[in-house]
């Protein structure tokens, strides 16, 4: 309960100091439409030639464009802000006013910065997700909508670890920018289904960064193309990534030396 108060606290400053400036709702608005309107041109021109993609149909890669605007409107919210604001605070020296409050130091990073306005992405996305639903003309059952829920939110656990192993490395690398715009470019192939990819590729976007199991999987659970064994597989990476964040996040706070220090 202390925590669940803790989060909710921290989301109504968030929220607050995000409504202070609410011409930020229109831009944002704005920049989510180009967005959508890029991914479909892209997919229009791609079914312009063709009428499927590595086994994937328009609508079904529809779906896949909605998943990755609302798993990428939760990463720019909730996420990125936060390891933003971590690393920051690793290079200046000022982690100490985190690392010294009465709360489990990770749990306390994770949860102080949201922008309320990128929430704006993730209702685009619940939108484009839904007219793919019917487009797909297929009625999606209460197991598939639950593994799509399920594996939403693994998929959503392992970017978080993922963000936070790699923010985390500031406490040894510098020149940590480079990592998270190396993430950003590898997150934008997210907007196709990984199976598309060569082998090399898909190991890479499936086991070294989780874009597959944030974006790819959701999308089979939409369109009947998901294995029980696949989310065992994605619950057994998300329990294994959580460790080694919280391995390397220990590591990286015994190695820090703040302002205090």
């Amino acid at each position: 309960m202390k925590i669940i108060k803790l989060v909710w606290s921290y989301l109504r400053i968030g929220i607050a100091n995000e409504l202070q400036y609410r011409v930020n709702f229109f831009i944002q608005l704005l920049q989510s439409f180009i967005a959508l309107a890029t991914g479909l041109i892209v997919l229009w021109l791609v079914f312009s030639q063709t009428t499927e993609l590595g086994g994937w149909s328009q609508p079904e890669l529809l779906a896949v464009m909605g998943i990755y605007m609302l798993v990428g409107g939760v990463i720019q919210s909730a996420i990125q802000p936060n390891m933003q604001r971590l690393m920051n605070e690793i290079q200046d020296g000022t982690l100490d006013f985190a690392l010294t409050k009465p709360v489990d130091g990770q749990i306390l990073i994770s949860i102080r910065e949201f922008r309320f306005w990128q929430l704006t992405d993730v209702l685009v996305g619940l939108v484009v997700i839904v007219i793919a639903i019917v487009q797909l003309k297929e009625q999606v059952g209460i197991l598939q909508a639950l593994a799509f829920i399920a594996a939403l939110i693994l998929g959503g656990i392992m970017i978080y670890c993922f963000w936070l192993i790699l923010t985390t490395t500031a406490f040894w690398i510098i020149r940590i920018w480079e990592l998270v715009n190396l993430f950003q470019g590898l997150y934008a192939a997210g907007r196709w289904p990984v199976t598309i990819y060569p082998q090399w590729l898909r190991i890479g976007l499936t086991f070294l960064v989780p874009v597959a199991f944030a974006i790819t999987v959701p999308a089979q659970a939409l369109t009947n193309r998901l294995t029980p064994l696949t989310l065992v597989e994605a619950l057994g990476l998300a329990v294994l990534l959580m460790g080694l964040a919280r391995v390397i996040w220990r590591m990286g706070v015994r190695s820090y030396s703040g302002a205090s220090a």
